[in-house]
């Protein structure tokens, strides 16, 4: 099974992206809507997370405040650490068992945003990065989460740098500037994918 991995920073464009490759027909699997399911009642995470954080981080009908999460472990290093060191395995291993479901399909897109972060390299064959400088990234931050420019830096800050995601990166995709066709940059890798998982 031939699986993509896309990459970006955190307000890049990686969702525009998929949405395109998605509109070809080829499945996407996003690892922070696994990431999501797991935190829903009745699951192993849910439970770890309201029994590490108390009943305050859940609302009126039991459910995971997204956001009193995220303000919590953007401000403490140590609860993200724990979120994160009991969270990874499990997204790793549902993202491993939705691309093995995929097997007739000629290639699948896993959306990882944390890849290199996570060291979930081995879960794809080749790595698409979504580039976009970090002032772009603070902007689109603050217009779609609704936060304040302080925590849009440290959200920004707490992941690998654009250059450093770039060194890694089999193909690239400049996500900086309006009036790019990202339509054609998706078709051409489309083929390209199709072509190398053919191969």
């Amino acid at each position: 099974m031939f699986a993509v991995g896309l990459t970006g920073g955190i307000a890049s464009g990686k969702t525009t992206i998929s949405d395109l490759f998605a509109k070809r027909g080829v499945p996407v699997i996003d690892t922070d809507v696994i990431s999501r399911g797991l935190l829903e009642p009745g699951e192993q995470a849910y439970a770890q997370v309201r029994a590490h954080f108390g009943d305050d981080i859940v609302d009126a009908d039991g459910r995971i405040r997204r956001a009193r999460l995220r303000e919590i472990v953007f401000n403490d290093r140590r609860e993200k650490t724990w979120l994160e060191t009991m969270l990874h395995p499990l997204i790793y291993q549902r993202s491993l068992d939705t691309i093995r479901r995929h097997k007739r399909d000629a290639y699948v897109l896993v959306v990882i945003p944390l890849l290199f972060e996570t060291n979930f390299q081995p879960l794809v064959d080749r790595i698409l990065v979504v580039d976009c400088p970090a002032a772009v990234q603070i902007e689109r931050l603050i217009a779609r989460d609704g936060i304040d420019a302080d925590l849009a830096r440290k959200m920004i800050a707490q992941q690998m740098s654009n250059e450093q995601r770039i060194a890694r990166a089999h193909d690239l995709i400049d996500n900086s500037r309006d009036g790019i066709d990202l339509d054609a940059e998706v078709e051409r890798l489309h083929r390209k994918y199709h072509a190398l998982a053919s191969a």
